[in-house]
């Protein structure tokens, strides 16, 4: 993917072209085996079927399938393709001692203009050989994409990079809501957030719903556009995403946005009725 060795491209070029986080290149990353690769892959088909399902569920449903797993094993690849049960819990976690938890601030909040409030999350993305990570950052209002970024690594240089783009390009939001991922706690993702005066929500762990339109969009990416292919390379998968995002910012028509694209929502150039 990257020629360490090339004399006309530098290093940080290439990742540029491929749109990869260069920090992510320092991490060597395991070779996974073709079985846990497809563990993984079907792993990610049932969990989005039935986002509810824990460890121990999945592993039942692999074990139904003629996959002799245990739930160990299912754990670790839960954590590698970020996946967690959703249901409401009691008490918040918190994933790195290190980082403050954010408290969760939607739930009063009327979302009725762009930039009032954003989301982002990690999903899996399966290719012919591998995967990679993409991140997203959605306008709640209008459901529109307006950065992503892929990485082979959980580094929170991707992350980060996805964030200074779309400030860049849009301006600051009034809310960012995001997971109780390590990434979106690290002071690194946090200190761009209290820069812009942005203000910091946070899912409760486990509650998916709190982020409920990242989620959709995970869903719709993948049955309209993951799933239908395997991608050959990091470009590969690259370029066929961002015709996607662009086919479903400009030409993809909601419902709920009262059968308007995204686009047109965001730049107010139609009323949502």
């Amino acid at each position: 993917m990257i020629e360490r060795e090339n004399s006309d491209l530098s290093i940080r070029h290439q990742c540029q072209l491929l749109d990869l986080s260069r920090s992510g290149l320092y991490r060597e990353k395991k070779e996974i085996s073709h079985e846990d690769k497809n563990l993984l892959d079907l792993l990610d088909e049932i969990f989005l079927e039935f986002p509810y399902y824990g460890s121990r569920r999945l592993t039942k449903e692999l074990n139904r399938r003629g996959y002799k797993v245990g739930r160990s094993k299912v754990r670790g690849l839960m954590r590698k393709a970020c996946i967690e049960a959703i249901y409401p819990k009691k008490r918040l976690s918190i994933p790195n001692k290190e980082h403050k938890v954010y408290p969760y601030l939607l739930k009063e909040v009327k979302i009725d203009r762009p930039n009032k409030v954003w989301a982002t999350d990690i999903t899996y993305i399966r290719m012919e050989r591998g995967f990679v990570y993409l991140v997203a950052i959605i306008d709640h209002f209008s459901r529109y994409i307006l950065s992503w970024k892929i990485s082979n690594t959980l580094d929170v240089g991707f992350c980060r990079d996805a964030l200074n783009e779309a400030i860049e390009k849009f301006g600051a939001p009034e809310y960012f809501n995001t997971d109780q991922g390590s990434q979106f706690t690290s002071r690194e993702f946090v200190g761009i957030l209290k820069s812009h005066k942005i203000k910091i929500s946070m899912d409760g762990r486990g509650r998916a719903m709190d982020n409920i339109f990242i989620e959709r969009f995970w869903r719709s990416l993948k049955y309209e556009e993951v799933y239908l292919k395997y991608y050959s390379s990091v470009t590969d998968c690259k370029n066929n995403l961002n015709k996607y995002f662009t086919k479903y910012n400009e030409l993809r028509l909601h419902q709920s946005l009262g059968y308007l694209t995204p686009r047109e929502v965001y730049s107010g150039m139609r009323k949502v009725s």
